[in-house]
Order: structure tokens, then C-alpha cells, then sequence
């Protein structure tokens, strides 16, 4: 039998099979990913002797196995192998990493990456591969059972619902995971109120805590802090490009309308490569800010190599996804480390956050090489509204708080700073009052600049940005229907453009609703916490400071969030969760639909003002 002959017999033997070989590989990816997982949070997350975590550690390893396994009976089947090569190459850099790992453990007792992870000072290296690759295999567990549409051909899926449940669903795991003896120093693990808080401002990319991330927690706990920002301020920014991607493999997305508060119509067109795209300008941006922390940092200011690398990555990661958290005892005011007057630092955070802030459609408009060529072809092209709304609103209202903070600080914060060190702090300030972090004591701040610094919280960033607030967009479509209003024009507009009716009355809708949940919140709390209005100097200040930065997704607090009861710390998570998934999100995903928008009541007249 000719060669050809024997591979034209296996081509044939492989596609009558393919279908049942490919499906129960599926179901083994599923069943064998979820095992892992709850093993790796088992095996970490607890104390085992050295036969229990020889045989946990051998299912992980075992799961690894299968994925090699997958990977190339997947490669085999598709009968093209350089195509899918290439269609599948961030899976097959890790499938290649797995096998040079097992190969080199099985030979020679050790494996590479740990061992130049070692020579760097870096430890734990095993410890954070396993739980990566785990995630990452975890979540092509949709992509790779949904191609085809045949999967999910009858799911028909709500995006605000799914939106709200993926929030929901980061917070849980990372609750039980926080509350796990392993995780922190407390003697029998965090109390659940306390783990459920954390895990809702880690997710929610606010940064309020109840305890000091530096110390409280163990590395272990840290990265598990670090992993739901990433993924929290990831969903955000992301979430309406995977939606409408979602399509395509098979979903039934419903109400179009609410992506399209996530993305432009033009670029939900193209999901998969503005997907794709997202997060490797996100993971971009936090690699460079992570790669300038690494040069400015002090000399004396970590022990090792593996702490300066491990304090770059997880601030950078902390500042683009406005999160507030650092693993500083006091944050950036941290005068004992020395990044209290590390103004190089404090520039680069700021440089990080704002641009966190500013959102990923404005800065593909921004930097995106085909964009910029074609404005400098074509002068009189432009940026597009959006993107002016967002950068420009954004740079008035920094300059605005800059400016503010400088003018009533200066004899206060500002004091003991020379003129430089002044300016930088009031625009740092300024720049970071959607992210939470802070290179002053916020408590010492006096009350007028508090009191901007609440409006200031309150409207927030841009849209598709992982800040909160009411967002710039919002902000930026009421001031100009008022001005409207004021001078008696019959059509709202801004930027040469004309603002339609049903974009205004979403604007107002979020600020209604905002303001309404902002003022539930602060009742709640003035009940609850009574002992902080008895013994704090700022009393109602204080609970109106930190309502309003919870449900802008902020995180800057006058010092009384350890102090809140649990009823506080609820309220507070609720406000946190709703300002993050967004009130239009809550209000769409709990709204009846109607069968029909076209029609109108007789209309009503009555005196305003």
C-alpha cells in the first residue's frame, strides 16, 4: 500500500470520528478544569502533609497532561496543522511551555522556569504558573464547547444579566477564596462580611479595605487581590465586545441596545478582533507601566529583585484598572518605604491611572496607527465625538481639581512641599479621584476640598473605562442640555453635534439613579453607624465621603472603613457592586421589556421650577 494511499485511509477514519472524539473531549475539558480548580484553591488555600500535597499536585499534573492531549488530537482533526498553529498560538506557547517543563522535570528533577525564577529572587514562580495556566484553560472552556453554535443554539442570554452574573460570580470565588487559612495571617482565616468586602472592592476595582493588603494578607492572598482586579476591570472594559462575539458562537443576545453602551456600533461589527485586541492593549499598557515603576522605584526600597518585579507588576495592574490598591501600609503616602516622596512614581501611577480612566474606545481613536495615519492624510478628519467627550471633559475636570487642590491645600497638605512636589501631589490627586490611591492623608484634607473632591468622585471617568461615577459622557450630555435650557435653544448640542432626545434621557436616568442609590446608602449608614458620628472628628462628612466613593468605584476613605459595622460594610459592598456593573446595567437587566416603543400618552403640562 503507497504512502498516499495509507493517508488518505486515516483522513477518512479521522472525520467519521471526529464529532464523537472532539465532543467527549469537551466534556473532559469541563469536567477536568473544574477539578483542578477546586484543587488548586483546596491545595493552597489549606495546610497538607507532604503525601496530601504529593497527590494533589499529581492532579494538577495530570490535568496538564490532558491538555497537551487535547491540544494535539485538536491539531490532528483539523487537518491543517500550521493554520490551526497559527489560529491557536497563544495555546500553543503554553501546551510548549507544559511539555519543556514535564520534559525537563522527568529528566533532569527540576523545572527551567522555576529555577531562573529562583536565581531572580522570585519566589512562589510554581505556585502562580499553576493557577494562570489553570485560569487560562479555564476560560477557552467557553470558546472552544461554543464554536459552531451548536452548544448554546437555544440559550438566550440577556448581556446586563449576564454582565451582573459575572460579577457575581468573581466575587463569590473570590470570597471563599480570601476566607481560606492559607490566604492571610489571621489565625483561623477572614471572616466571611470581611472576605465578601474584599473581594466586592478587589472586583469591583474600588480599593476600600477593611484591612492592610500589605500585611493582612500572605502572597498567596495577594495574588488572589490582584487576580480579581485584573479580571474585574477586565469584564468592564471588555465585556460588550466578548457579548457581541457571543453571537457568533452560538448565543441569542438580547437587547442590542445595552451593548452598545459598552461599544460603538462600528466596532461591535468586528467583536472578535476588538476582543483580541482589548486585552492585549490593557495587558500592554499595564507591562509598560510595570516596566517604568521597575526604574524609578527607590534603590533600597524592596530586598530582592522578585519583590521590585512583584511590586511593579501588581501596582501598574492596581493603577490601570483604577483599582486604589497597593501593598503599601499607608498607600503611596507610605512615608517608611520611601514611595511617599517618590514623585517619579507618583507621576507614573498618575500617567497609568488617567489613561485607565480614559477608555479603551477613546484611546483606539487616539493611538490606533490607522487612525493616525488617516488624520494625517486627511486634516480635516477629527476624533470621534465620544472620544472628544472623553478627553477633553477628562482633562477639564483634572485641571479643574488640580488647580482647586493647589489653591485650598497649599498653607494645609500642600505645606511642607516645594513648588514642584506641590504640583505634582495636586495633580496626582486630581488624576486619581476615580482610582482611589493617594499620596497624601485624605483625613488631614480640609473640608472644602472635600466637598469638591465628593462632586469630583461623583462623576467619575469615561465611559469603557474601568473607572465609575456617573461617567464624563453622562456629565458632559446634562451640562449641555442645561445650557440649552438656559439659553432657550430648541436642540441640545456639543461638539457641533446634536444630542438626541433618548441619549438625554438616559443621562438624566443615570443620574437620577445614582443620586437616589447615593442617598439610600448615606441614610442607611447614618443608622448604622452610629459610634462613627459620636467619635469621628468628620462625622456625617465621613460617611458621605465614603458612600459616594463606593458607589464611584473610587475607594478614597477618611480612615473609617475598618471601623464600619457589618451592616456598614454591606452597604457599602451593595453600592460598590451597583456603581461598578453600572445603574443603567441594574435598571436594564430588572426592567419589563415592552413589545412595543412606539407610543405616546396624551401630553401633560405643568409649571417646572
Amino acid at each position: 500500500m503507497s504512502f498516499s494511499n495509507l493517508r488518505e485511509k486515516a483522513n477518512f477514519f479521522l472525520y467519521e470520528n471526529k464529532s464523537q472524539v472532539l465532543l467527549i473531549c469537551r466534556i473532559c475539558h469541563v469536567i477536568i478544569s473544574f477539578t483542578a480548580l477546586i484543587v488548586l484553591g483546596f491545595l493552597y488555600g489549606f495546610d497538607h502533609s507532604a503525601d496530601e500535597k504529593e497527590f494533589l499536585l499529581g492532579i494538577i499534573e495530570a490535568s496538564f497532561v490532558f491538555y497537551s492531549l487535547y491540544f494535539f488530537i485538536r491539531w490532528i482533526y483539523h487537518f491543517k496543522p500550521r493554520e490551526f498553529i497559527k489560529k491557536n498560538w497563544l495555546e500553543s506557547l503554553v501546551i510548549l511551555l507544559l511539555i519543556v517543563e514535564g520534559i525537563s522535570y522527568n529528566i533532569f528533577g527540576v523545572f527551567l522556569l522555576e529555577e531562573l525564577a529562583k536565581s531572580s529572587n522570585i519566589s512562589d514562580y510554581t505556585d502562580i504558573s499553576n493557577v494562570l495556566i489553570q485560569l487560562y484553560f479555564f476560560f477557552t472552556i467557553l470558546i472552544t464547547s461554543g464554536k459552531g453554535g451548536r452548544l448554546f443554539s437555544s440559550v438566550k442570554v440577556h448581556p446586563a444579566m449576564v454582565f451582573i452574573f459575572s460579577f457575581l460570580l468573581l466575587i463569590f470565588i473570590g470570597t471563599v477564596l480570601l476566607m481560606l487559612p492559607k490566604m492571610s495571617h489571621a489565625v483561623n482565616g477572614m471572616g466571611f462580611i470581611d472576605a465578601l468586602f474584599t473581594s466586592t472592592s478587589a472586583t469591583c476595582v474600588t480599593g476600600l479595605m477593611v484591612e492592610d493588603a500589605a500585611n493582612f494578607f500572605t502572597f498567596r492572598g495577594q495574588v488572589i487581590i490582584l487576580i480579581l482586579i485584573k479580571l474585574g476591570g477586565l469584564n468592564i472594559i471588555a465585556f460588550g465586545y466578548f457579548m457581541a462575539f457571543a453571537g457568533r458562537l452560538g448565543f441569542k443576545v438580547k437587547q442590542h441596545d445595552v451593548i452598545e453602551d459598552f461599544v460603538n456600533k462600528e466596532t461591535a461589527l468586528n467583536a472578535r478582533a476588538m476582543l483580541g485586541k482589548v486585552v492585549a492593549c490593557s495587558v500592554g499598557i499595564e507591562i509598560l507601566g510595570a516596566l517604568m515603576l521597575f526604574a524609578v522605584w527607590g534603590q533600597d526600597m524592596f530586598a530582592t529583585l522578585g519583590d521590585r518585579i512583584y511590586h511593579s507588576i501588581f501596582l501598574s495592574v492596581s493603577a490601570f484598572n483604577n483599582a486604589g490598591i497597593s501593598l503599601f501600609t499607608d498607600g503611596l503616602a507610605d512615608m517608611e518605604s520611601g514611595v511617599g516622596t517618590n514623585y517619579l512614581v507618583h507621576l507614573v501611577v498618575t500617567l497609568v491611572v488617567f489613561f485607565g480612566a480614559l477608555g479603551m474606545v477613546a484611546i483606539f481613536d487616539l493611538f490606533d496607527p490607522r487612525n493616525l495615519r488617516e488624520r494625517l492624510q486627511k486634516p480635516w478628519k477629527t476624533i470621534s465625538f465620544s472620544t472628544k467627550i472623553a478627553l477633553y471633559f477628562s482633562l477639564i475636570l483634572v485641571g479643574v481639581g488640580a488647580l482647586a487642590y493647589f489653591c485650598l491645600e497649599y498653607n494645609n497638605t500642600l505645606a511642607d512641599l516645594g513648588p514642584v512636589e506641590a504640583i505634582i501631589t495636586s495633580l496626582f490627586q486630581s488624576v486619581t479621584r476615580t482610582s482611589g490611591f493617594n499620596t497624601v492623608d485624605i483625613a488631614s484634607i480640609g473640608a472644602p476640598m472635600l466637598f469638591l473632591m465628593i462632586i469630583l468622585m461623583f462623576i467619575g471617568s469615561s465611559s469603557s473605562s474601568t473607572g465609575g461615577g456617573i461617567k464624563t459622557s453622562t456629565f458632559a450630555v446634562i451640562l449641555a442640555d442645561v445650557t440649552a435650557t438656559i439659553k432657550g435653544l430648541n436642540h441640545t448640542s456639543l461638539f457641533k453635534r446634536t444630542i438626541p432626545a433618548a441619549l438625554r434621557s438616559r443621562a438624566y436616568g443615570v443620574l437620577v439613579i445614582f443620586i437616589v442609590g447615593n442617598a439610600v446608602g448615606i441614610f442607611i449608614l447614618s443608622i448604622s453607624e452610629i459610634e462613627i458620628l459620636n467619635t469621628h472628628k468628620d462625622g456625617m462628612l465621613a460617611l458621605v465621603f465614603e458612600q459616594v466613593s463606593a458607589m464611584g468605584t473610587v475607594g478614597l476613605s477618611l480612615g473609617i472603613t475598618s471601623e464600619l459595622t457589618d451592616v456598614g460594610k454591606m452597604v457599602l459592598a451593595v453600592s460598590m457592586f451597583i456603581g461598578r456593573v453600572g445603574t443603567l446595567t441594574v435598571a436594564f437587566a430588572l426592567g419589563r421589556q415592552l413589545i412595543s416603543k412606539n407610543f405616546k400618552y396624551a401630553e401633560g403640562h405643568t409649571m417646572v421650577g
